[in-house]
């Protein structure tokens, strides 16, 4: 007997419209070109522009911003449409992320100003937090920022920059008194277009997600308008951080649903046709146990997403609870892609197959965002 087919509760008709839309971007636009983009590590600059003008940027940036003026649920649509088709060139996430650091803490001149080009695509946003010896601990951070009259003069390099190759506009995350430790980081937004000192270093070549540009960035004195300082004064860097992250985790942790969903889609597809001593592997009782498990994990992670999702809408979404979402079902996601990989057999682990992409992708939502022992620490100080 078939189960009755599970609909996200937070979904509704504007949605589902909006969702027709955003699928027939991925489809049209991203699917055909995203072997090539894994080849030469980065997107064609002109899809920021493409995604703009179909309404797929900052989708849950209020109008008068130049956003769509929708909520979460529309940004978690555009994460779903991408994962299921294992979608990791396109750094739309980052840019929505930067976005709403500008709307949550910008002046009202930084929000009037940087939004509607981040919306249209004219700006593309990534957000300088790691450095060569700074990853999870932002309070190890280096790099400095140091007001000179109406400037700040920023020195120092940061690594694993997503969207750093095209990067318009960079949320510098920087010691601008590091006397105070965590009160004194800031974050210094930095127009890079034309701007002395700033350069791009290396596209970083990347086990898996060869298709997103992952750069280093190197400030060496950068001089940079004073006004440029996100929030009213220095040293409010590190609770904008903290405060933001359940946004950031609660979408990662949706991509990796939205990904196991398609692998689990893609395997079954497979075990169907291929045929071992005479038989489909899908006839075969371990094949079918071990779909079995991947299809509970796969729907318990959905389940538990969904409410996130729902709760992150209403904003109600709490620390706590992101990261349980983060790390629980980042681990999920990798067991779920190595067990689906094993299915395909020496077809798995070849590159023109899409679970191989899907494994190696993978990898990282263990580490980015905060490292999953990181996520772990957070729950069990809430015990």
């Amino acid at each position: 007997m078939n189960p009755v087919p599970y609909r996200s509760r937070w979904m509704d008709d504007e949605l589902e419209l909006f969702r027709d839309a955003a699928r027939r971007f991925v489809e049209n636009e991203i699917v055909p070109n995203d072997a090539r983009w894994r080849d030469q590590h980065h997107v064609d600059r002109d899809l920021w522009n493409k995604a703009g003008e179909v309404g797929l940027l900052c989708t849950d940036i209020p109008a008068e911003y130049g956003g769509v003026g929708g909520d979460a649920r529309h940004e978690a649509v555009v994460v779903e449409e991408m994962g299921r088709r294992g979608i990791t060139s396109f750094g739309h996430m980052v840019h929505s992320i930067l976005a709403h650091y500008v709307l949550n803490y910008g002046s009202e001149d930084q929000k009037r100003d940087w939004l509607p080009r981040m919306a249209s695509g004219e700006l593309v946003g990534a957000i300088a937090m790691t450095e060569p010896g700074a990853g999870s601990d932002l309070q190890a951070v280096k790099m400095r920022a140091v007001r000179e009259g109406d400037h700040y003069v920023l020195n120092g390099a940061k690594t694993f920059i997503s969207n750093g190759l095209h990067a318009g506009l960079v949320g510098v995350v920087a010691k601008t008194d590091p006397a105070r430790g965590a009160k004194g980081i800031s974050i210094v937004m930095v127009e890079t277009k034309d701007l002395p000192g700033y350069r791009v270093g290396r596209v970083l070549e990347k086990i898996g997600q060869h298709g997103w540009d992952t750069a280093e960035l190197f400030f060496d004195d950068c001089r940079v308008p004073a006004h440029w300082l996100l929030g009213p004064a220095e040293g409010q860097g590190f609770v904008q951080l903290m405060r933001d992250l359940p946004y950031e985790r609660a979408l990662l942790a949706l991509g990796g649903v939205a990904a196991m969903e398609y692998a689990l889609e893609l395997t079954t597809a497979y075990v169907r046709e291929r045929k071992a001593f005479g038989q489909a592997l899908l006839e075969m009782q371990n094949t079918r146990f071990k779909l079995a498990e991947v299809k509970t994990q796969v729907q318990v992670a959905r389940v538990f997403i969904d409410d996130c999702i729902d709760r992150l809408s209403t904003g109600t979404l709490d620390t706590v609870t992101a990261s349980m979402a983060k790390y629980w079902i980042t681990d999920a996601q990798c067991r779920v892609m190595d067990e689906c990989l094993q299915l395909f057999g020496g077809y798995g682990y070849m590159r023109e197959y899409p679970i191989s992409q899907l494994y190696a992708d993978s990898r990282v939502q263990r580490i980015y965002g905060g490292a999953n022992e990181i996520m772990k620490e957070i729950v069990a100080r809430s015990l």
